[in-house]
């Protein structure tokens, strides 16, 4: 199969796990991608993002992340998230899970980076008309800011990200020593186990939010 959008790259519901097997690729170590899309409808964070390493290599750290839009450019704006992993030495995809919120129908750019290596890593890319992405070189991890820059016109990259309809959490519960992601509270009423969609704290007679 080739690279299709809300498939394999762009915000996708399911994560990939299939080869893409794009049309050519790029090289990705020492390089930062961005690649542009629309959050769907009903989307409100984003849980994963990953991209497909195409060949075996050695062993580095790779970034993953979510940019703003730059509407004056048509380029990635702000860093909101970032994830920063071991890739590994094998080909196949590169993930982290992550915690980034997202409004619908809104745009939004997915970086990827990986780290200088004596081998290069290639990232599949294909054309598709009236898609963007942009690549900064010589980056020794996803910047906060996108500066340098080269546009890629009609260009899709091996990058997704996986949305969810559920808001992003700021709330944590510590398990044998590793704080994890609270991803939803549930209450019981009348036997039914139904989703907290809110939680709320009073502090000083104001109430704060706390997802």
């Amino acid at each position: 199969m080739a690279l299709v959008v809300g498939t394999n790259c762009g915000f996708v519901a399911t994560a990939p796990t299939a080869d893409p097997q794009g049309t050519g690729d790029y090289i990705i170590d020492f390089t930062s991608y961005a690649f542009k899309d629309v959050a769907p409808v009903g989307a409100m964070r984003v849980s994963e993002i990953g991209w497909w390493c195409n060949n075996a290599c050695n062993a580095a750290d790779s970034d993953v992340g979510i940019y703003s839009h730059n509407a004056g450019s048509d380029k990635p704006g702000t860093r909101l998230g970032l994830a920063t992993f071991p890739k590994g030495t094998t080909a196949g995809w590169k993930k982290a899970a992550v915690n980034i919120a997202v409004t619908a129908e809104t745009i939004y750019w997915m970086g990827a980076q990986c780290d200088e290596i004596y081998q290069n890593a290639y990232v599949d890319q294909y054309s598709i008309l009236d898609y963007r992405s942009h690549k900064s070189i010589m980056t020794s991890a996803l910047p906060f800011t996108w500066t340098q820059d080269f546009p890629l016109l009609h260009r899709v990259i091996a990058i997704y990200a996986v949305w969810k309809s559920t808001p992003a959490v700021n709330m944590k519960v510590n398990i044998a020593d590793v704080w994890k992601d609270v991803e939803s509270m549930k209450i019981n009423i009348g036997d039914v186990w139904k989703d907290v969609v809110e939680v709320k704290i009073n502090i000083g007679d104001t109430w704060k939010t706390v997802f």
